[in-house]
């Protein structure tokens, strides 16, 4: 029991981040309309036959939603509109930098395969803009009429949050220190980063707010502490953790620090970072600057900015991260029963993990079906389910299963549901189940 208090604590601030924040605000509004930005032609799609309902977003909650929306309800005609030609997940991409795992476990996972064997059409095409009352998604191949639009963009950085607003360094922080949690790219180069290491400081930042897979920072932090301790590298990590605390998994991610990486692993709670000097290769932040030699500069996160360019931001009093103005039960833009925002760009307190988009996307997809057919089902709670690797050498992780609580007086997620457990005894069991965890998730959204 005192596990799950603790749990529950220490990721009060990912609970609250919903409504907590308010003062900073966010511009837009959610009144505003979408541009009306049409290609002037038609995408080369075939003519639907049945409702058509539209995914935008390839990750985990579109992959979930296009399969699992045309298992529910056969008539939908579905369409994936994706702009990566390629698959590559960020869920495991820690293990691949302590080599547990290759990059063929990430990247080996094919759009065209997802579609063929679920029933549906990938269409490889960038959104350039949205006409709602026309039903019409606007692509760089055209436009797609649609019944029903899921958007499901992931997230963006917000470097403004960590005093970097000058636009020379925020390139400078993407390309060289890249936070490791938007683009497959950012992990080849984190990869190589980690890898190439030969001493000295090594800095991983945790942003505040409720930021994309609370744990992985940490998760990383340890990974790269097996390493120098593996290789008898002459360096250390310094966490330098906005938070007052670890987030989630607190006392098996202390345990860890402790028992397997004392002098190696330094952990600085409460200490946000407030500006980077790329040049001097220095982090400032309120009270103290901290040189170092390489670095994953992880900022705050944002929905993606897809979100905003659409016109579907909810109000600042209901997010302070620039996600969309959804229902909270329902998902749908709040007035459109047509579009829905899904996965990381909703502005639920959710986890912003694998495991709960694709576990919320399950619900969605019955969700459309049930209201493709003029019906409503009831709310159910994602789950969560987490394992963090936290030592390589040998392989053994950690882990939580976490349920949530809505309050319909309130309207509002308030909280883990009773049933949520922390596993903070690390051992190998575990990290075979970090693997067996992933390839479930895999199966689930590509095979049929």
């Amino acid at each position: 029991m005192s596990d799950r208090r603790g749990f529950l604590k220490s990721s009060s601030l990912a609970l609250a981040a919903g409504a907590a924040g308010v003062a900073a605000g966010t511009s837009g509004c959610a009144t505003a309309a979408a541009p009306a930005v049409s290609s002037g032609r038609m995408a080369d799609l075939p003519k639907a036959k049945g409702p058509r309902l539209v995914v935008v977003g390839g990750g985990t909650s579109g992959l979930t939603i296009a399969k699992y929306a045309k298992k529910e309800f056969p008539k939908f005609d579905v369409v994936l509109v994706e702009k990566r030609d390629m698959y590559s997940s960020c869920f495991t991409s820690n293990l691949w930098y302590a080599g547990l795992i290759t990059l063929e476990n990430l990247a080996n996972h094919s759009f065209l395969d997802a579609a063929v064997n679920n029933h549906y059409i990938y269409f490889n095409a960038t959104v350039t803009g949205l006409d709602r009352a026309g039903k019409t998604l606007a692509t760089n191949e055209g436009d797609i009429k649609y019944d029903y639009l899921v958007i499901a963009p992931g997230i963006s950085y917000d470097y403004d949050k960590i005093g970097v607003s000058d636009i020379d360094t925020k390139t400078a922080l993407r390309q060289i220190y890249p936070g490791g949690f938007v683009s497959p790219t950012e992990h080849v180069t984190l990869n190589r980063k980690i890898r190439e290491f030969e001493g000295g400081v090594f800095i991983q930042t945790v942003p505040s707010g409720n930021y994309r897979c609370l744990p992985a920072p940490y998760e990383r932090a340890c990974l790269i502490a097996s390493l120098i301790k593996h290789n008898k590298i002459k360096g250390k990590v310094v966490i330098l953790d906005a938070n007052p605390e670890v987030t989630i998994k607190a006392k098996g991610f202390h345990a860890a620090f402790d028992e397997l990486y004392k002098g190696i692993i330094e952990y600085k709670p409460g200490v946000a970072v407030k500006g980077v000097d790329v040049a001097k290769r220095t982090i400032e932040t309120d009270f103290d600057s901290y040189q170092f030699n390489d670095a994953a500069i992880y900022p705050n996160v944002r929905a993606s900015t897809l979100i905003e360019q659409l016109g579907l931001l909810a109000p600042s009093t209901k997010s302070n991260q620039k996600e969309a103005n959804i229902d909270t039960r329902f998902y749908n833009i709040i007035g459109d029963t047509s579009v829905y925002v899904t996965g990381d760009s909703r502005p639920h307190p959710y986890s912003k993990s694998a495991n709960t988009s694709n576990t919320e996307a399950h619900y969605v997809a019955k969700v459309l079906a049930a209201r493709a057919q003029g019906k409503e089902i009831a709310w159910s709670t994602p789950e969560t389910i987490c394992y963090s690797v936290v030592n390589a050498f040998p392989m053994e992780a950690i882990s939580v299963k976490a349920h949530y609580v809505y309050d319909a007086g309130k309207d509002a997620i308030t909280g883990f549901s009773p049933d949520t457990k922390v596993f903070d005894n690390r051992d190998a069991a575990k990290g075979q189940a970090t693997l067996e965890w992933a390839k479930g998730l895999y199966r689930d959204m590509f095979n049929a």
